[in-house]
């Protein structure tokens, strides 16, 4: 177990530096860590019935990706801590954050990533999280007659959750 500079273990019983990563190709590291900004790009997206979203749904987005670090889970928040610490600071290109279609493959091989190299907690934590980024976005801007999320959003959603082995 890794200590502080005081030399006392980290806080809750966390390692300081999850060891998680280490079990990740390269390849594979970067879908993980990039997935979770490709759901928020295409959550936010207008089209096919999805009302346009503004700077609030961008916000909830990135609220729900940095509550990553809250979770219970050493892969989850390895992932935030990687999404925080790329210097590159480019986005990717915009066709590959927002193509549906795309952003299905991704979350399914992210799924089969994990099923290979992930622990069972780790994997489900991590599913959940990257859907609870879709699910703040599309519901971060009430829609026609105050509705959280539209039918197309709900559609959205339902997809996502299924590509990621949730539903």
């Amino acid at each position: 177990m890794s200590h502080s500079v005081a030399g006392e273990p980290p806080s809750a019983g966390r390692r300081a530096a999850p060891l998680t990563t280490a079990v990740y190709s390269a390849a594979e590291w970067d879908l993980l860590t990039s997935l979770p900004a490709r759901v928020l790009v295409a959550a936010a997206a207008p089209g096919a019935g999805r009302p346009e979203r503004g700077v609030l749904a961008g916000l909830a987005g990135l609220d729900a990706v940095a509550a990553g670090r809250g979770f219970d889970s050493d892969l989850v928040r390895a992932v935030v801590a990687a999404i925080y610490a790329r210097h590159d600071g480019g986005p990717a290109p915009a066709e590959r954050l927002t193509d549906l279609v795309d952003l299905l493959v991704a979350c399914r091989a992210a799924v089969r990533v994990l099923a290979q190299r992930a622990d069972p907690a780790d994997s489900a934590a991590y599913r959940q999280w990257v859907q609870s980024v879709a699910a703040r976005v599309c519901r971060a801007v009430p829609g026609p007659g105050g509705r959280l999320a539209s039918p197309a959003d709900r559609r959205f959603l339902d997809r996502l959750g299924g590509a990621l082995g949730l539903g």
